[in-house]
């Protein structure tokens, strides 16, 4: 991708990787721009997403973001916290954050997953209201849909290599299984 290409896809939206009934639906901050220019999630290279989700067990192996579409045979989807494409997330206003919360619990409502899980604790702290919430499971629930907050899989999250990731992954699957 060209700079010019990422640029031209600032703002723009990608469809959500749903179905009804979701063992987990992982939820995203929003897009960054390789994600909005290609039109799958978690696109970017240096993002760890794919490799923790297969590396936690999730899937049987690595998926590419084009093959994104499979999560919901093994029961997964994704969606994000605010919808629009920016290149950082610091470019996201509270207040965009917290309607995004908003929508997101009425997405949730509507999907019923057993599980959500937020990747990125800033984000749910902030699109919840829940200064405290610390990475694992969380008291609030959707309706039946419990929550899980885990670790943000950018490569600018240096707190946290692919192996302790995938741990805390592991911990939601295990907890989805039961």
């Amino acid at each position: 991708m060209t700079p010019e290409e990422l640029q031209a896809a600032r703002d723009h939206l990608i469809p959500d990787v749903v179905a009804d009934g979701l063992r987990v639906l992982f939820c995203g901050i929003n897009p960054g721009l390789m994600s909005a220019a290609t039109g799958h999630h978690f696109a970017r290279p240096g993002n760890r997403f794919w490799p923790v989700l297969h590396l936690s067990g999730f899937t049987p192996r690595q998926l590419k973001p084009p093959e994104q579409g499979e999560l919901t045979s093994y029961g997964l989807g994704i969606t994000n916290v605010v919808a629009r494409a920016s290149a950082r997330a610091d470019e996201i206003s509270d207040e965009e954050f917290r309607e995004g919360g908003r929508l997101l619990t009425a997405r949730v409502e509507l999907l019923r997953p057993r599980w959500l899980a937020v990747v990125g604790i800033t984000a749910y702290r902030t699109a919840f209201g829940e200064k405290r919430a610390s990475i694992g499971q969380q008291v609030r629930t959707i309706g039946a849909t419990r929550i899980w907050a885990l670790p943000n899989p950018s490569g600018l999250n240096a707190h946290w290599t692919a192996q302790t990731m995938a741990e805390e992954y592991a911990r939601l699957r295990i907890a989805a299984e039961d």
